[in-house]
């Protein structure tokens, strides 16, 4: 009896290894089955009752996987003796960790306000995040949607920001309209890559199922069973935050993040994340999360020019 697995959106080199030697592990770890791998599938020969005991144990791993983006040795022979990973246990017991980047690395809420953050993401469904640059915003609502993903709580992940220039003249920008776009978009594709494999994430991008695009796509959209992202805020105009926040469809969760005091619109006044916080702050089922200085994890010097800025500004 001859079985055929699919192996979509793995890194071939970190999932079989140098020379094939993790495939060639399981090969070790199952004699009785004939084991082929070739380009993104796998091709088992043997009697039935091994199939079926391989097939369930080789989806734990690809399971594993998935949710930590690295596979060791030593997890392959883990969940082939017991079904389960030590790292598995291990991680369930850390509280501040959101989601496992690339190369098994913990992607955690490091300071108060992070967790804060992902704490209030489980009880609201519209969730504001304001604060200072380097505090750690965007990443943490990132880390939160990934989760939401890999947990099969929403079918895609959409991220948006305001096409604002700051300082700089989008028209004379080189290339096609995604071209001109994609530099105000790069913070969250930087972000993504550093949570999901380059495979997984070409395939995640090209099927839809994680959308990064302008705030003015939103338009006439709704969006449901989604975890949508709305970075720099701040350079939204009132109707085009109202537009945005009215997209939220079924099974959605919005985060709204943005920093105040970076506001590119010719008139400052007409922020429409100032006029949300104003007459939406108080709403029940709506969280909002006040970054400061406190939570700056980007170089040391970041949380002094910020400090320094306020000073000049007082």
């Amino acid at each position: 009896m001859d079985k055929q697995i699919l192996l979509e959106g793995i890194d071939p080199l970190e999932f079989f290894g140098i020379n094939n030697s993790k495939i060639n592990l399981i090969k070790k770890l199952f004699p009785k089955i004939r084991i082929t791998a070739r380009g993104n599938s796998l091709f088992i020969v043997g009697e039935e009752i091994e199939l079926s005991l391989f097939e369930k144990k080789f989806a734990l791993i690809l399971d594993h996987y998935f949710q930590y983006n690295i596979l060791t040795d030593q997890v392959i022979h883990e969940i082939m003796a017991t079904g389960v990973s030590s790292m598995g246990e291990n991680s369930s017991g850390d509280k501040d960790i959101i989601v496992f980047g690339n190369n098994g690395k913990p992607v955690r809420a490091r300071t108060p306000n992070q967790r804060r953050l992902f704490e209030e993401s489980f009880k609201n469904d519209l969730l504001f995040a304001i604060g200072p640059a380097g505090t750690g915003k965007t990443y943490t609502a990132i880390a939160l949607a990934v989760k939401a993903l890999k947990n099969k709580e929403i079918k895609k992940i959409i991220l948006s920001r305001p096409a604002v220039e700051a300082g700089e003249n989008l028209g004379f920008l080189p290339g096609d309209l995604k071209d001109k776009i994609d530099p105000y978009l790069q913070p969250l594709y930087d972000a993504l890559q550093d949570m999901i494999p380059a495979k997984k994430l070409e395939e995640f991008m090209k099927d839809g199922t994680i959308q990064i695009a302008p705030l003015a796509f939103m338009r006439g959209r709704t969006l449901g069973n989604a975890f949508v992202i709305l970075d720099e805020a701040q350079n939204t105009t009132v109707n085009q935050l109202k537009m945005f926040l009215t997209r939220m469809g079924l099974n959605a969760k919005f985060v709204v993040t943005g920093d105040i005091t970076q506001i590119d619109l010719p008139k400052k006044s007409n922020s429409g994340l100032l006029h949300a916080m104003q007459i939406l702050g108080k709403i029940k089922s709506i969280s909002v999360i006040q970054f400061n200085k406190k939570d700056i994890v980007r170089h040391k010097l970041v949380r002094d020019i910020v400090d320094a800025y306020e000073k000049s500004s007082e």
